[in-house]
């Protein structure tokens, strides 16, 4: 199952273009289980690239695993509370996400409702497909970001183009990623590649 916050889609006839973002450590700086305001810090310049990323015509879509939910360590109310901050701060430099999809399951969580597997929890694409079902998105034309290796999987699975950031785990998880996967020091520096026009090879990954 795919929770989804809210969203301000701009559904569009025929096939829409996207940038799928993980959050924690791509978006905002890693502190582990980010759940409240005070602890939540925007990486420098992911507002402005956000924005860059609208104004190239592309959907800004979040999709981030919050174990957290699972594990008991904060409520799912919690993850929307601090998406609905996120837009304000983003809204004071022009910038929107369109929609976020969570998953909030995970097999050794301890919360009842949440403990199980599932298919939207990243590397698995759920969140990526049920996305592209809703703001009929063409996957192939679309772009998934990340800081860790299930990222690129997930991407690599729903069939759209994987980018890679060093920020967060990023360096950690770097051996983990195919060859072939553009690689960036941040999410600014990924969206002008990808307005811009960049090149990559789709890579192979086993499921």
């Amino acid at each position: 199952m795919v929770n989804r916050a809210h969203d301000k889609g701009r559904m569009a006839e025929g096939k829409n273009r996207a940038v799928f973002l993980d959050r924690d450590g791509t978006i905002n700086v890693e502190k582990g289980y980010v759940h409240k305001i005070e602890d939540f810090e925007f990486i420098p310049g992911v507002p402005q690239a956000v924005r860059l990323l609208r104004d190239a015509g592309f959907l800004v879509i979040v999709v981030t695993n919050q174990s957290g939910v699972a594990r008991g360590y904060y409520p799912l109310g919690a993850v929307h509370t601090l998406h609905r901050h996120m837009d304000a701060e983003l809204a004071k430099h022009g910038a929107a996400v369109d929609a976020y999809y969570i998953c909030p399951h995970h097999p050794e969580g301890e919360e009842q409702g949440y403990s199980m597997a599932c298919g939207c929890r990243k590397p698995h694409p759920g969140m990526l497909m049920e996305a592209a079902k809703d703001f009929s998105i063409d996957l192939a034309s679309s772009y998934m970001i990340g800081d860790h290796a299930s990222d690129v999987e997930a991407a690599v699975r729903a069939g759209c183009r994987p980018v890679f950031v060093t920020t967060g785990h990023g360096r950690d998880e770097s051996a983990r990623v195919p060859e072939g996967v553009p690689r960036f020091g941040s999410l600014p520096e990924a969206v002008r590649a990808i307005v811009g026009g960049i090149a990559w090879e789709n890579p192979e990954t086993k499921d």
